[in-house]
């Protein structure tokens, strides 16, 4: 098995396995190819991500996907792991270690202060590669998925006199 950059080809494999991964959205299938893929291929073209997949003989079997940010409280840039997916038949056979492992290769040579991870369903496995538990991750959905606008922010208090 190779881990390698991703590339145009590897689209339809990818959003095969992204399907499988994604529990929140439901990803479809033009906007991913018209969108949101060539995006996360520009980003990582640009030192912006990281984008790799993982290759058995010419099978795509697994993807991590990475996001380079930068930071004021680290110092520097941190590369967040936001996906990966490894396809059922590969998953417990290493192919997810090797993935983080060459995320993990890649932070170093670009000289990011550290990797993290945002998960809730598989702290155990990140704790195996060396991962340490830091913060809770809480988001707040800019499109609502429920019928009702989010409350206005509350007003500030009147200055005292």
């Amino acid at each position: 098995m190779t881990v390698r950059p991703a590339t145009t080809a590897d689209a339809d494999a990818v959003f095969l396995l992204l399907r499988d991964f994604a529990t929140t959205h439901r990803p479809g299938q033009e906007r991913f190819a018209a969108v949101t893929f060539p995006q996360v291929l520009r980003a990582a073209a640009e030192n912006r991500a990281e984008f790799l997949v993982a290759e058995q003989e010419t099978r795509i079997v697994g993807y991590a996907y990475a996001a380079r940010m930068p930071t004021l409280f680290a110092g520097g840039t941190v590369l967040e792991l936001l996906e990966l997916a490894v396809a059922p038949s590969r998953r417990g056979r290493g192919t997810g270690s090797r993935l983080v492992r060459a995320v993990q290769a890649r932070a170093r040579q670009a000289g990011d202060v550290e990797v993290t991870v945002p998960t809730r369903r598989a702290a155990d496995f990140y704790r195996r590669l060396d991962f340490t538990e830091t913060a809770a991750l809480l988001k707040w959905p800019t499109r609502s998925e429920s019928p009702t606008p989010p409350p206005p922010p509350p007003e500030s208090p009147a200055p005292a006199r």
